[in-house]
């Protein structure tokens, strides 16, 4: 065993070495100080433990006020609801003009850095029609009462700029196709973003318009289309391929 030698200095008699063994300073730090009182030279000695400063230290950190939360108290609500005249298409078939009357979602917004509103809508609460024979017409007829296409939102987010009414918005969705009870096919899940501007893919092509005062706009997107575990749909879509989505829409900020 190591020994550290500490001398006591004091003007009363007394063992003049004090020893300590190191191993008990080993996590500790020594602060000496010394005063002189009464014509007596005194040594204090002050043991801290280092993993106690630590923690201090630790809780000094943690006590600062998180930017990030105090920003979200600033959110608010934004609607989105579409509207007629809608269109989607696959692959080269001509589009399907679609009435998306009636739908309607909410979602939470806030500001960021540089004024664009960050939005995100709950999937869970947004309702788009499905395409059935009574709000969807192909070659200018309506669907055959049998045949139905349920969308089902998985994520509906992005942002829009309030000053130049430029909107991105990022879409994932799952379309059911389904002929009445005898036949349901695996979902094909789209995933693009829903743009103002114009979007471009190798097959399909569109432009959007910006959101207006009133929060009327028009939004566009290609996405890829994947096979899916149905010989039946690959084939008759020719996946993998393109669609296109056109969606009318209001936005109230």
């Amino acid at each position: 065993m190591s020994y550290h030698y500490h001398t006591n200095f004091s003007l009363k008699p007394q063992n003049p070495c004090k020893i300590i063994p190191t191993k008990n300073l080993h996590n500790s730090i020594l602060i000496s100080s010394y005063s002189l009182s009464q014509s007596k030279v005194h040594k204090t000695k002050i043991l801290c433990s280092s993993s106690s400063t630590k923690k201090a230290q630790e809780n000094n950190i943690f006590s600062s006020p998180n930017k990030e939360l105090i920003r979200s108290s600033n959110s608010y609500s934004v609607e989105f609801k579409t509207k007629e005249g809608c269109k989607l298409g696959i692959a080269k078939y001509p589009d399907f003009v679609y009435d998306a009357e009636g739908g309607f979602g909410s979602g939470i917004g806030k500001h960021d850095l540089n004024g664009n509103i960050l939005v995100e809508f709950d999937v869970g609460k947004l309702y788009i029609p499905p395409l059935t024979s009574g709000t969807t017409k192909f070659l200018g007829l309506p669907l055959p009462p049998f045949l139905r296409i349920d969308i089902v939102p998985l994520m509906f987010k992005g942002s829009i700029d309030e000053e130049s009414g430029k909107v991105d918005l990022e879409f994932k969705a799952k379309f059911w196709f389904s002929i009445g009870t005898i036949y349901k096919a695996p979902p094909l899940l789209v995933s693009t973003i829903l743009t103002s501007e114009e979007s471009q893919g190798k097959l399909r092509k569109g432009r959007g318009q910006r959101m207006e005062k009133d929060g009327n706009c028009k939004l566009v997107g290609v996405a890829t289309v994947e096979p899916i575990d149905d010989l039946f749909m690959n084939t008759f879509l020719g996946l993998p391929t393109e669609c296109l989505a056109v969606m009318n829409a209001t936005i109230s900020v």
